[in-house]
């Protein structure tokens, strides 16, 4: 296969759990790949679009340095990322350009069940083991909190049970493994999800113009992750009451039906969930033949 100096490179994550939704979501911006044999990188097939299969920590570095135009990565790991560089007198090289509304989860400090936490001012001389000392260091200055980060990777949850930390910052989605390990979520640094970043070195007008393509894509499909279409007939005066039952719903389509006069057809893309209650209460109001379908892409 043949390389130009046009083809966009992606960095994603190679295993983890950005992987699948990062891939699933280019494949339905229409992204067709083909894997090396080392498994290391995807060859776009109907794009010049190529994407690096690499470790999570990598993935800003590559972009910073110009290796890969694009990254899909957690906001947790840019932000580590473009905070060591500033904390090291340098400049991040890339820029976050587009929330993609996967990977939820934060960074947060967490307290063992049996120490008494007042707030901010109980870090104040304690040891907070953790993976992300650029956060964590620049939420203590922002704070005006004299504490010690202690850099800690793998399981950070057992450091105050060892003896190496008074308290911990990690990541947390359920809480689980907190509860697990005697902790409890006591301070959020940071609200992360997947996103996409760019890298500062210009790419020329072509290489430009695929990025602003790819993002159209990815936010066709985002904006209706969730919508449906809904299909139905009803009596022309019980579209007011309609439209009310679907929130969320732009304009609708209404079409007269053959050979009727005072009923119609109503199409309308739904931005919400719609329940069977949603149905039922549709169903009540006077229409009928109701359809839902999912809704796959959408260009505005």
């Amino acid at each position: 296969m043949e390389h130009s100096e046009q083809r966009i490179k992606i960095a994603v994550q190679k295993t983890g759990r950005l992987t699948d939704h990062s891939i699933d979501l280019l494949e339905r911006c229409g992204l067709k790949v083909t894997k090396s044999k080392d498994q290391l990188i995807c060859y776009g097939e109907n794009m010049p679009i190529d994407l690096l299969l690499v470790r999570d920590d990598d993935i800003p570095g590559l972009v910073s340095d110009d290796v890969c135009d694009l990254g899909i990565v957690g906001l947790n790991v840019a932000e580590e990322k473009r905070l060591k560089l500033e904390q090291d007198g340098s400049k991040g090289l890339f820029k976050q350009i587009f929330e993609l509304e996967f990977g939820h989860c934060r960074l947060s400090i967490a307290a063992p069940d049996d120490v008494e936490y007042a707030g901010p001012e109980s870090l104040e001389n304690t040891k907070i083991a953790t993976s992300y000392v650029a956060i964590l260091t620049d939420y203590l200055n922002r704070n005006n909190i004299n504490a010690e980060p202690v850099f800690f990777s793998g399981a950070v949850e057992i450091a105050p049970k060892l003896g190496r930390a008074d308290f911990i910052c990690d990541l947390v989605s359920s809480g689980g493994t907190l509860a697990a390990n005697g902790l409890r979520e006591v301070e959020v640094l940071l609200e992360s999800e997947a996103v996409v970043i760019q890298t500062l070195a210009p790419l020329g007008d072509e290489k430009q113009a695929l990025v602003n393509k790819i993002l159209q894509r990815l936010d066709g499909v985002l904006k209706v992750r969730d919508s449906k279409y809904i299909m139905l007939h009803a009596p022309r005066a019980a579209l007011a009451e309609i439209r009310a039952l679907l929130p969320g719903s732009e304009a609708p389509t209404v079409m007269p039906l053959e050979g009727s006069d005072d009923r119609v057809a109503f199409h309308a893309v739904c931005r919400e969930n719609v329940f069977w209650e949603t149905l039922e209460n549709l169903k009540a109001a006077g229409a009928s033949s109701l359809l839902v379908l999912p809704v796959e892409k959408m260009l505005a």
